[in-house]
């Protein structure tokens, strides 16, 4: 009818058939699909490996970086204290000088000489970094001063040191020993 030949329906071979057009590009795009989307899932598994590797790796420098930075200040601190069993021995050697010169008042030429060694003395250590603590007249603080005797009186503020009876030292910012010191009481409470 209307000029085409009428093609009966016969059992066609599928093996043998040629796709339709539509079944053609569908399977092209199906074929095509599957190929990138591994290749991309291995490519994203790839780049995540990386990512995580890189990850770690920053991790680490971070961490080497740490460790040689308390490395460097651990062994910084350890030159900057290491002399503080050696000053804890010589700070009995200055008292000794102290009471030496507060025991006689007249300036022989041995008193003299005495000061001398004992202000030689003072300077080295002041070098090194050791500080005596000024005490007299100061707040008392527990961190600095040790109270040996708190003594009732008007004539001074409360907490206010009165005497010190031994002399304390620092090692820079490390206390070597307390000052040993009397602490006014204000008798008003």
């Amino acid at each position: 009818t209307n000029g085409k030949p009428q093609i009966e329906d016969q059992q066609l071979d599928a093996e043998h058939e040629l796709p339709s057009a539509g079944e053609k590009d569908e399977q092209q795009e199906n074929t095509a699909s599957s190929a990138p989307v591994h290749q991309i899932s291995e490519v994203d598994k790839l780049r995540a490996e990386r990512d995580t590797l890189l990850d770690r790796l920053a991790r680490m420098q971070a961490e080497f970086d740490n460790a040689r930075k308390r490395a460097a200040k651990e062994q910084q601190e350890y030159r900057d204290y290491a002399l503080s069993d050696v000053i804890k021995a010589l700070v009995p050697v200055l008292d000794s000088f102290d009471r030496a010169l507060q025991s006689s008042p007249e300036k022989s030429e041995f008193h003299v000489g005495v000061e001398l060694i004992q202000k030689q003395l003072h300077d080295t250590l002041a070098k090194i970094g050791v500080q005596p603590i000024s005490a007299k007249g100061k707040q008392f603080d527990p961190r600095l001063h040790e109270a040996i005797e708190v003594v009732d009186t008007n004539d001074a503020r409360d907490d206010e040191v009165l005497q010190e009876l031994q002399r304390g030292y620092k090692l820079k910012d490390r206390l070597i020993r307390p000052a040993m010191v009397k602490v006014a009481r204000s008798s008003k409470r």
